[in-house]
């Protein structure tokens, strides 16, 4: 087994360095980084916890929010994601946006206005189940406008995460990164459990054809879109239990990265009696 990487090690190890270009060839959706899952499974208990204590600060504190963008090819775990990892978050300070295509009224706007409406306000975390990256992977891989349209969008989203960076907005990305193959799999669970086939949809496989482009989109946009200030990680994510664990030590490390917080009272505590 591989040298396990220190939970201190694994953002580096995982996040994606400014202009860097992105391999996503399948055999590196398999890694666990030296990580075995019962390990893992104690480690993510211990990371909720965290989690939460540090939302509950950022919360209170409400000078900072955090915005975290979820994006995977289909069966990738997004949903699991949220399940698994992002459930540590109280939902009165935690928000989930999931991005269909546009309706009528979004499609007369600038592609961001629609995002922009869901960023969270600060004190709060929003988590973005597919995001405004959409606009240059599946816009792209459909020809669904033209290339001197989507290949402009790249410096646009830098600037509108830069403008939030500058907002107070932290912003955080995952790319779940799983193969070919084990997209076979967990598709054929879902066609084999009556509980899982509103997860299918056969246009599924329409997706699937294009493994390649798709893939092409994805190391495009995790190349040009991954500054200092607003990173991209790569999460191998065949593994749930370490896709879990992983994500989970990111945002620990990035919520402990703000100067969090809790506000003075505007009053003297030892003052007040209660009768």
């Amino acid at each position: 087994m591989a040298k396990r990487t220190s939970l201190e090690d694994l953002p580096k190890a995982l996040r994606i360095a400014s202009s860097k270009d992105v391999d996503l060839s399948d055999d590196r959706a398999d890694r666990t980084l030296g990580w075995d899952s019962d390990r893992a499974a104690r480690v993510l208990d211990e990371n909720r916890r965290e989690l939460e204590d540090l939302q509950y600060k950022l919360y209170a504190d409400r000078r900072f929010g955090m915005l975290i963008v979820l994006q995977a090819i289909d069966g990738g775990g997004k949903d699991g994601t949220c399940r698994h990892v992002m459930s540590a978050f109280n939902p009165q300070g935690c928000t989930v946006s999931s991005f269909k295509a546009p309706t009528a009224e979004e499609l007369r706007h600038d592609f961001l206005w629609r995002i922009h409406q869901r960023v969270p306000p600060r004190g709060e975390i929003g988590v973005f189940n597919r995001s405004h990256y959409e606009d240059v992977l599946i816009v792209r891989v459909e020809n669904l406008v033209p290339q001197a349209v989507w290949s402009k969008r790249y410096d646009q989203i830098n600037d509108f995460e830069r403008m939030l960076g500058e907002c107070d907005i932290s912003v955080v990305k995952f790319f779940l990164h799983i193969s070919k193959d084990e997209q076979k799999r967990r598709f054929e669970d879902r066609l084999s459990d009556p509980k899982k086939h509103w997860k299918f949809e056969p246009a599924d496989l329409k997706n699937r054809e294009k493994w390649g482009q798709y893939r092409k989109a994805f190391e495009a946009a995790l190349t040009h879109c991954s500054p200092d200030r607003a990173p991209w990680y790569v999460i191998p994510a065949n593994q749930k239990w370490f896709r879990d664990l992983a994500i989970s030590q990111i945002l620990v490390h990035e919520l402990k990265k703000l100067p969090l917080k809790f506000p003075k009272a505007h009053y003297d505590p030892t003052a007040i009696r209660i009768r």
